[in-house]
């Protein structure tokens, strides 16, 4: 079934799934990244068993080294 999630600001049209298998189709790094689910941060180790649903919003925060 398609969803509509919010994920950073802009509304985003998916098959339903998790986070993880989100962060997966959208090829982004996991150990990278900080997710936001609904004003929540969720664990890394917790993405499998989160699963997105009709209007929820996500912020994907990728951290960057450098100097």
């Amino acid at each position: 079934m398609e969803i509509v999630i919010r994920i950073n600001g802009q509304d985003e049209q998916h098959k339903e799934c998790t986070i993880s298998t989100l962060v997966a189709a959208k090829g982004l790094v996991a150990s990278s990244l900080v997710v936001e689910h609904n004003g929540r941060i969720v664990k890394q180790a917790d993405w499998h068993d989160v699963s997105l649903e009709q209007g929820d919003v996500l912020e994907l925060l990728n951290f960057v080294g450098g100097g």
